[in-house]
């Protein structure tokens, strides 16, 4: 992580909503006439403000007199093929939420770009805590070690629905998952390149050739971590699962060695756990994360290397693509800047575990 962002309090900087600026204003009179129309109970009028953290999907907190919601939107402008994708996650919470999965109620999704400027879903406001410091500083070893341990279970129920069984048999191919995800990053990563990196030539090159047999398939996040849930406010409960858009059917083991990245990113304010004294502080380690984990799904997780190398490859082609945002002026967050130069670092790391994971110089 570069050395600017190691000073940040992310809890302070991306937790709680702004004013919006003019380049993200919605058109106010055709939301309302859009929720009047398709929005269950809804009663006006509309006030909103943003949401500090995110880099992808532009998220806003609609209020009314009687309720809150959240809606979120692509990106205005020209998109990448496949990118930010509301739908994806408008599917996937819809799917989830009568299993009694934490994911928020879905109101509706609007796939006309002419309503307010872009396509875009309406859900319900989870009343809850955003932590994003992994270190979890403030609390006692014994509420760090719950926390954890939701985060781990959770992941574990998400991959134990069946998707057929909860309207998503459809909702992605069940087979290939690494296969496609490697293609489909290599493709937004030359679609979003701004400098020649070697070694992503030689991971796009080397990744396809080796990709472990797939172990079942389930909907898979895509995206999971301490960040991308709501905690409830008083007890280590997590209340809602968000940011569904890399969401789709896939390798439970590829999604669930995302998370146990943590493990091995510098602890900088963000979730990463690398240099801390995890036992001190009541964090699992990552061989009890790992068993938690097999023993809540009965998975076998095979050595983690290759799994790791193709993660952050995937994280760095999704980061060339805010990179290229930046550039382009269209990013939406305050902090993509500090996110599009986490782009070499993560071809570094990659490329390393890939070593580890048997790939020649």
């Amino acid at each position: 992580m570069p050395e600017n962002t190691m000073n940040i309090d992310f809890d302070k900087e991306m937790v709680g909503t702004v004013a919006v600026e003019e380049r993200d204003k919605l058109d106010l009179e055709a939301l309302t006439a859009w929720f009047e129309a398709n929005v269950e109970g809804f009663a006006g009028p509309i006030s909103y403000t943003k949401f500090k953290g995110g880099q992808s999907n532009p998220t806003y907190k609609i209020e009314t007199p009687a309720t809150n919601y959240v809606l979120r939107r692509q990106p205005f402008g020209k998109l990448l093929p496949s990118a930010h994708a509301v739908d994806r996650e408008y599917k996937a919470m819809t799917g989830l939420y009568p299993t009694g999965f934490p994911v928020p109620r879905t109101y509706g999704l609007c796939e006309d770009p002419e309503v307010i400027g872009s396509k875009f879903f309406v859900m319900s406001m989870a009343d809850g805590r955003s932590l994003w410091n992994g270190a979890l500083p403030g609390m006692q070893p014994a509420e760090r070690r719950e926390i954890y341990n939701a985060l781990i279970d959770t992941m574990a129920d998400l991959h134990l629905n069946k998707p057929d069984e909860i309207g998503l048999g459809d909702f992605g191919k069940p087979t290939d998952y690494c296969a496609r995800q490697i293609s489909r990053w290599s493709k937004q990563y030359k679609l979003s390149e701004t400098e020649h990196q070697p070694k992503m030539e030689r991971l796009i090159e080397w990744l396809p050739e080796t990709i472990p047999p797939q172990h079942g398939s389930s909907v898979v996040h895509g995206d999971y971590r301490l960040d991308n849930v709501i905690f409830a406010h008083d007890e280590p409960r997590i209340i809602a699962v968000l940011d569904w858009e890399l969401s789709t059917l896939g390798d439970p083991i590829a999604d669930f060695s995302y998370l146990m990245l943590n493990w091995y990113n510098p602890a900088d304010g963000r979730a990463g756990l690398m240099g801390l004294d995890l036992e001190d502080l009541g964090i699992p380690s990552k061989d009890e994360a790992v068993d938690r984990y097999v023993a809540r799904t009965g998975y076998p997780v095979p050595p983690m290397d290759w799994y790791f190398a193709y993660n952050l490859f995937r994280l760095a082609g999704i980061m060339q693509g805010i990179k290229k945002r930046v550039i382009d002026g269209t990013a939406s967050s305050a902090h993509a800047k500090q996110m599009s130069e986490r782009v070499a670092p993560l071809i570094e790391n990659a490329y390393n575990f890939a070593k580890a994971a048997g790939m020649p110089e």
